[in-house]
């Protein structure tokens, strides 16, 4: 029997907020004209990038620079702020769900070293 790998279920958490963020990042499209100098070539240009790179970068989740990669979104996301301020917005926002996700990722390998987590403890049947 294997064992389960916990880290496939955090990793799976990551995935699903990027897709989550990169739905969120599309929608700014529908706001975009409202926002400052409106619907520029290269607002919507970066915002359709970021989006479709949040896609990609989800399908990586698995490889072991795929958080990397992620976090590495995150920053550009709220760097396009200075171009986009919807995106910088939501930038801040999302920046403290990676947060949470992240200390969430802290405690489950702190249990894993120590041996604390359900799939690692002895059944006797």
């Amino acid at each position: 029997m294997t064992t389960p790998d916990p880290m496939k279920g955090i990793r799976g958490v990551f995935a699903a907020t990027l897709v989550l963020e990169s739905i969120v990042v599309a929608l700014a499209l529908l706001v975009l004209s409202k926002f400052g100098a409106g619907a520029t070539a290269l607002g919507v240009t970066m915002i359709v990038v970021l989006a479709v790179a949040m896609v990609v970068a989800a399908g990586l989740q698995r490889r072991p620079w795929g958080l990397g990669l992620a976090l590495g979104l995150q920053v550009v996301m709220i760097a396009c702020g200075l171009l986009v301020p919807a995106l910088g917005v939501m930038g801040g926002v999302f920046a403290l769900v990676w947060a949470g996700l992240l200390l969430l990722r802290r405690d489950v390998v702190g249990k894993m070293a120590r041996g604390e987590l359900p799939s690692q403890q002895f059944r006797d049947s």
